[in-house]
């Protein structure tokens, strides 16, 4: 099984889904199953680490994130991963435009497939840090019921 998720600039929203989602996915014991990864839908920040904001956050948790750094989304990446799962309905959008015809992968709403009733991360990059710990919220609830479809798939 592969994932990867994708929010706007890969350095906020997508590498903390990656970050919690291998931590997970090692606790479950899934960790040699499953590959994932994360990716922006733009290119301003390819190669730079997480924001220092999104890294505190997610340490305070006992994610690490520091070594991660940005990437745009490719057209081998729709033939590559099972699920591509975007952070919000704009970004969902931009990755059915980008979606070559032989592209194979399953689009969708990383909260929508993890079963919850709010179906985008809010974007904290503009916001203080209340937004980071909220982005975690949603990621961890939204990680842990898709570790419960990964089981059932596998």
């Amino acid at each position: 099984m592969r994932l990867l998720f994708v929010c706007l600039g890969n350095i906020c929203r997508s590498p903390t889904a990656e970050g919690v989602m291998r931590h997970k996915l090692q606790l479950a014991g899934l960790a040699d199953r499953v590959q994932v990864d994360s990716a922006g839908t733009g290119a301003w920040h390819v190669g730079k680490a997480p924001d220092p904001r999104t890294c505190a956050a997610a340490e305070q948790r006992g994610y690490r994130l520091h070594e991660l750094r940005a990437r745009q989304v490719q057209a081998e990446d729709f033939a590559r991963f099972d699920w591509v799962l975007a952070m919000d309905h704009d970004n969902l959008r931009e990755l059915c435009r980008l979606r070559p015809p032989q592209g194979d992968a399953e689009l969708d709403l990383f909260l929508r497939r993890g079963g919850l009733a709010e179906h985008e991360v809010p974007d904290p990059y503009y916001g203080g840090a209340d937004g980071f710990e909220q982005v975690l919220d949603l990621v961890e609830l939204a990680c842990d019921r898709l570790i419960e479809q990964i089981r059932e798939r596998l």
